[in-house]
């Protein structure tokens, strides 16, 4: 689990591409305290499995569903990158509860300034909804930096998932209305 704060802007050192599959290496520095092999990492809102450690960044390996579903294998080297360790028992829970498995992939049609925030108009699937940026995540993320035709990664946040997921399965069945079952006692 993660909170979706990014930590570090990192640096994509290189992108390896199979025929389906693809490997990543990325540069690092403050993402890289406490880490082991092992360890999840969040690179751009993707969760990712650390495979090897140096001092200057990580390798991760990408299968092939991940390839399909995010933006990842779009970037180039040199690519800023979000970077985000996974939580602890220990850590805060500012942000928000996030998996770093992508819902789906948005594109950026408009990036505007209101005020002291930035608002992106994001076409995306319609189970993912609006983003909007706080003046201090559009300057210490890659958000800050997303242009109009810009694909992202989006994630709704967990707790909300399952909220939806549970009042969709109390929908009633067609032709039926909440009114007609509190009138029959149900509700």
């Amino acid at each position: 689990m993660f909170t979706g704060i990014v930590e570090e802007v990192g640096t994509l050192r290189s992108l390896t591409v199979g025929t389906q599959s693809a490997v990543v290496e990325v540069g690092a520095q403050a993402v890289l305290e406490g880490t082991v092999v092992g360890d999840s990492m969040l690179i751009n809102g993707v969760c990712l499995t650390v495979t090897s450690l140096d001092d200057q960044g990580l390798r991760a390996d990408v299968q092939p569903e991940t390839v399909r579903r995010t933006t990842l294998v779009g970037l180039r080297p040199g690519a800023a990158l979000n970077l985000e360790r996974a939580l602890t028992m220990q850590s805060r829970l500012g942000g928000h509860m996030v998996s770093g498995h992508i819902d789906g992939v948005g594109r950026v049609l408009a990036v505007a300034a209101e005020d002291n925030a930035v608002v992106l108009t994001v076409q995306a699937p319609e189970s993912v909804a609006r983003l909007a940026l706080i003046p201090h995540t559009a300057s210490v993320t890659t958000l800050g930096r997303l242009r109009q035709g810009d694909d992202v990664n989006l994630e709704a946040d967990v707790i909300a998932k399952y909220v939806y997921a549970f009042l969709e399965r109390r929908k009633p069945a067609p032709g039926l209305t909440w009114d007609k079952l509190a009138e029959a006692g149900f509700v």
